[in-house]
């Protein structure tokens, strides 16, 4: 478990701090410094240490006299002069270090490696023009806290950004790093231990040893080691809820089924004979099936998957808020059904929920862009959320995780149904809501990865690929 903090409550660090700022400056500054070696800078390479007026400068400028007594010619490129008495002092240390200060400018042609310490976490509004041309410079950046230009707290850009091959952060990672667009700007981050303690984290990020995967017991039977049903499909899109059956069954609930319209049911049941197969209705869509009947078949599974591939007709709407209505157990609702949905139609529901929306289906659930501000008030009314994307993030009235795992691969039709099968398979396997949605995020990530290792990732290959990651000794 890693803690992720806001821009704000490292600011706050920094004050209630029982050292002084300088000691806390003087070992950022090595950790800059240590992060530029390894990028290279050594004795006789051309480093530019671009500085800010605060504290963020301080710390280049103490790192720029580190790199100077290492060998680097270093010049530091004052935007202005230092305006904090923490930053002056780093001024001059790196001044009696014998490193030269010029106004900054137009870069000088060879450069081995740009230090961005202009703004880091006090970046707001838009970077100065000045420091366009750097931005262009082909040399490589580390920036220090957050490349300038980057909103710390979104990691949204609102205008030019550095982009940085590497990032140091102090004590922790900060939300901007993980969010918006600050994946793609921040390069490698790593985090410099600098002393600070007591932090109040804004989120978690999820790590192997925080995805449980459980056992087994030796006398368990299939019907009490975990049971979903999905409820789901139509004619033309039997393939979502298939997946979702197998990918659950593949995660190790013991017994699965799948509740498809009347007209579906014998091609499922083709397709996949190790699942339990009900067709309900008369037609190819859940507009002629009878609640009580759907619900009488339900009743014998412990986790309801309901929505995938059920399609967006008036009628299958209204049949699906009927069923989210009336379901007395936990539910996972994706795809379509979620397109059936609203927060207060979800929150009044009295058993646990796990909503799985991809961002657009999220917008349609708050009503704007989604933040992480409208995700947590959507958690706040009694649901899970499982926000699918890069980061994944899963939300419930009490915490936030933030999971990297799961990249550009799983960018393909049919693999949100396979981690909705895989969500109620971990729930029904005994963990509780939140963890069953935080780990199957994370080892749906992990399988995708693997899977792209050895091919093309494709939701059918994904399935397959789901019992060799849905078990602790699974690798």
């Amino acid at each position: 478990m890693k803690p992720v903090i806001t821009p704000s409550e490292a600011a706050r660090l920094d004050r209630v701090a029982p050292e002084p700022v300088e000691v806390l400056m003087e070992r950022a500054g090595w950790a800059v410094e240590n992060a530029a070696a390894r990028m290279g800078a050594g004795y006789g390479s051309r480093v530019a240490v671009l500085a800010g007026p605060g504290n963020n400068g301080g710390d280049g400028y103490v790192a720029a006299g580190l790199l100077r007594r290492r060998g680097a010619a270093v010049v530091v490129h004052q935007l202005s002069e230092p305006k904090t008495d923490a930053a002056r002092w780093a001024l001059e240390r790196a001044s009696a270090a014998g490193v030269e200060m010029e106004p900054l400018g137009a870069p000088p042609p060879r450069v081995d490696l740009v230090v961005d310490a202009v703004f880091g976490g006090g970046f707001r509004g838009r970077c100065p023009p000045a420091l366009t041309a750097w931005m262009e410079h082909p040399a490589p950046v580390l920036s220090v806290d957050f490349p300038s230009g980057m909103d710390p707290g979104t990691g949204q850009v609102p205008d030019r950004c550095f982009q940085a091959d590497r990032t140091v952060t102090f004590h922790a990672l900060k939300t901007g790093h993980l969010l918006g667009q600050g994946p793609d700007y921040c390069g490698e981050v790593e985090v410099a231990d600098i002393g600070q303690t007591g932090e109040t984290p804004a989120m978690f990020l999820a790590e192997a040893g925080d995805c449980p995967r459980p056992a087994r017991r030796r006398t368990v039977h299939k019907w009490r080691a975990g049971s979903v049903v999905v409820m789901g499909g139509s004619r033309g899109m039997t393939g979502a809820p298939l997946l979702a059956a197998r990918s659950a069954l593949r995660a190790g609930a013991g017994s699965v089924g799948l509740m498809v319209p009347g007209g579906c049911q014998e091609v499922v049941a083709g397709a996949a004979p190790e699942l339990l197969t009900y067709g309900l209705g008369s037609e190819e869509r859940f507009v002629t099936a009878r609640t009580d009947a759907c619900l009488e078949t339900a009743s014998r599974f412990d986790v309801m998957v309901i929505g995938p591939g059920i399609g967006a007709d008036g009628q299958t709407v209204r049949w699906a808020r009927r069923m989210i209505e009336e379901w007395e157990g936990p539910l996972v609702v994706d795809a379509d059904a979620l397109g059936a949905s609203d927060p207060a139609l979800l929150s009044a529901r009295r058993e646990p929920t796990v909503i799985t929306p991809h961002r657009g289906e999220l917008a349609s659930l708050t009503g704007d862009a989604p933040r992480l501000e409208e995700i947590r008030d959507l958690a706040a009314s009694g649901l899970v959320v499982l926000a699918k994307g890069n980061p994944t993030l899963v939300c419930d009235p009490r915490e936030t995780w933030v999971v990297r795992e799961g990249g550009p691969e799983l960018a393909t039709i049919g693999t949100g149904d396979v981690l909705a099968g895989w969500v109620a398979a971990f729930w029904a396997r005994g963990l509780s809501p939140a963890a069953a949605a935080r780990s199957a995020a994370f080892w749906h990530g992990r399988a995708g990865a693997a899977l792209a290792a050895r091919r093309t990732v494709t939701a059918d290959a994904l399935s397959d690929e789901v019992g060799r990651w849905a078990w602790e000794t699974s690798r």
